[in-house]
């Protein structure tokens, strides 16, 4: 898997700097040298800590950092055993078999067992859960029955996932997936441990005494909301002697400069940098930009928004946005214009080619050009009867996003005469519930890649995904999808490559979206820290190697 990075570094270093004693606590010096504990910076708050729940990046990271699955990914980004002791495959391809390592526990003292798996998959599929990735079990992963459960015509227990006995597990699949082993080391696969569910019910995931840990930290404070908290080295992990670190402290700061403010003080070792700010700082040996794998795009809803169903009017505003400008002068981190619905360099063939193989790849389809902008517009008012418009578009109350919206806005509004567009700042959390509601008009939003394949963007417009914000459907690409997934092409790699192709085009042939930029994140990271790795699928941030001098 290939990485885009601006510095000389690799992703696989970066730094850091000695571990501060824990806010509140009085130390002597010598064991405050001692203490090696990482000062993490965040934009947003976690929203959930349930895997089966949780949607975001930052949550997906926190609850990697003390949940461990059957795989998880290695500093390369390819796949290898975490859980799992033994790997047993069926000569059809539909039947895994896992043995759960000996010496996995949970921090309460409990073994780690296959039906810690076997429920926290069952959680994954229930409708009374709802959890919006449970099409990576049904969708994704074709696990047996998954897609009926979820429809609500099967029970949870019909499954195809087994404990045939504490550290047995078997796994039965509706056709065979190529990449099913990639997948397992996404969150919404990992076990919970059913004894402890039912001790705390409801409140499970909420606090810090309401998770258990099997992975290499165990989170000690966290509220809902909560601006920071922290964790510590779980001594019980199996793989506790390789873990270097004592913890880890984070912090939620939204506002990019007092972020840079709290590194420069000391207060935090690694923080995410604006555009405004790189410029000031990018020939500082603890800079450093890493391809991150978000794609941000604007979500039109064409369900309820009739002049959005325009497909000459969302045209208009796509062809309407200066891409180049926004990356430069606005995000200026080492981000990119995007053009596809797919971003690069992070699918490759098995012949190690770029599933997106120029930007932009369609530019007659999508492109930044004011005069083809009109030529939408002047159709779209035609086709319309009316030459005045006005949306509102939700963006997220970080910095750098209010900042490209306004840019956004203007360029619109420049270029296309009698469009107006009214920006709504909500926190991310109130944003994405908007977006999945269906309460929006436009939206700016982001989406990272949960594995190293097409399917990861392409499966959001399948016909009613919960992803699929603007509440698209076209049967001709459900119908390539199919082909892809549980058709005659899931088992040819070179004929599902194309396919999956043609399906992206048609993203951009009916604007089923705007792309407008592929995320990097700039980084100060203080001297002194290896091994952080940076990944641009899934966990894009891993500290399980992180050590400090």
């Amino acid at each position: 898997m290939k990485k885009m990075f601006k510095c000389a570094a690799l992703a696989l270093t970066a730094a850091a700097v000695l571990g501060l004693a824990s806010c509140g606590e009085k130390k002597n010096t010598s064991n405050a040298a001692s203490e090696k504990v990482l000062n993490v910076m965040v934009e947003v708050e976690v929203e959930s800590l349930d895997p089966q729940q949780a949607t975001d990046g930052t949550s997906f990271e926190v609850i990697a950092d003390f949940t461990d699955g059957l795989k998880q990914m290695a500093a390369d980004g390819s796949t290898i055993d975490a859980l799992c002791a033994e790997e047993t495959i069926s000569e059809d391809g539909l039947t895994y078999t896992f043995k759960i390592r000996e010496d996995a526990y949970w921090s309460n003292g409990d073994p780690v067992t296959a039906d810690d798996f076997v429920f926290g998959w069952q959680r994954a599929v229930d409708p009374a859960i709802a959890s919006e990735y449970s099409y990576m079990l049904s969708d994704i992963g074709q696990v047996k029955n998954a897609a009926k459960i979820i429809a609500g015509e099967l029970p949870v227990t019909e499954l195809g996932i087994k404990a045939i006995d504490d550290k047995t597990l078997e796994v039965s699949l509706e056709v065979p997936v190529s990449f099913f082993d990639k997948i397992l080391y996404f969150p919404t696969f990992y076990p919970v441990n059913r004894a402890f569910y039912e001790s705390v019910g409801d409140s499970f995931a909420t606090s810090a005494s309401t998770v258990l840990s099997n992975g290499a930290f165990i989170l000690t404070d966290y509220e809902p909301a909560a601006v920071s908290f922290k964790l510590v080295k779980n001594e019980k992990y199996y793989n506790a002697s390789q873990i270097k670190l004592d913890g880890l402290n984070y912090q939620v700061l939204k506002d990019s400069q007092q972020a840079l403010m709290a590194y420069q003080n000391g207060t935090l070792d690694i923080v995410k940098l604006s555009g405004d700010q790189v410029d000031q700082v990018s020939e500082d040996p603890e800079f450093l930009s890493v391809g991150a794998g978000y794609l941000w795009y604007i979500s039109p809803m064409m369900r309820d928004v009739a002049e959005l169903k325009n497909l000459n009017l969302r045209k208009a505003i796509s062809f309407a946005i200066d891409r180049d400008s926004i990356v430069k002068n606005v995000v200026k981190d080492g981000s990119w214009a995007a053009y596809t619905g797919v971003p690069s360099d992070f699918a490759f063939s098995d012949e190690g080619k770029d599933f997106v193989q120029a930007i932009p790849e369609f530019p007659e389809l999508c492109r930044s050009d004011k005069e083809a902008a009109l030529a939408f517009y002047e159709a779209a008012k035609a086709e319309l009867g009316k030459d005045t418009f006005t949306f509102e578009m939700i963006v997220d109350d970080t910095t750098v996003q209010q900042n490209v919206a306004a840019v956004i806005k203007e360029q619109i509004e420049s270029t296309l005469s009698g469009i107006t567009i009214n920006l709504r700042v909500e926190p991310k959390k109130q944003r994405v519930q908007d977006m999945q509601d269906g309460t929006f008009q436009l939206g700016l939003t982001r989406w990272g890649p949960d594995y190293a394949d097409p399917m990861t963007y392409l499966g959001m417009w399948y016909t009613n995904n919960s992803n699929n914000y603007g509440f698209w459907s076209n049967a001709k690409y459900d119908e390539l999808l199919d082909l892809c997934v549980t058709g005659e092409y899931s088992q040819k790699p070179a004929e599902r490559w194309a396919t999956l192709r043609d399906a992206s085009q048609i993203v951009l042939e009916d604007a089923v979206i705007f792309p407008i930029y592929q995320q990097a994140d700039a980084c100060m990271v203080k001297t002194g820290v290896k091994g952080i790795e940076f990944h641009a699928v899934a966990l894009n941030r891993v500290f399980k190697n992180t050590t400090k001098e």
